[in-house]
């Protein structure tokens, strides 16, 4: 299930996610990931009550990678705020959107 159709379309634009480390095992893969807004009322949004929100995307994601991959994945996920990322050039750099 989409995060978008979690989020009932609240989802903020300014959200990027990047994969701090990412551990292909045998039968495992670790996938450690941070998903980045621009403010604390958006991250707010994507954790949800008590965390639930983020318990369904990560669940979700989760199936949906080892759909993918075609083993067990282990999916930690955390969310920060990175005050206007989307306007300054190094946090772009950071965060793999420009070279």
């Amino acid at each position: 299930m989409c995060s978008i159709v979690l989020t009932r379309d609240e989802l903020p634009y300014s959200t990027a996610v990047v994969i701090d480390r990412f551990e292909e095992g045998e039968k495992l893969y670790r996938i450690y990931a941070t998903v980045f807004v621009e403010r604390e009322s958006q991250k707010a949004i994507v954790i949800g009550k008590g965390g639930l929100l983020m318990k369904e995307i990560g669940t979700a994601a989760r199936h949906e990678l080892e759909s993918l991959f075609g083993v067990k994945v282990f999916l930690e996920l955390r969310v920060k705020v990175s005050k206007d990322w989307r306007d300054n050039e190094s946090q772009l750099k950071n965060l793999g959107f420009t070279e």
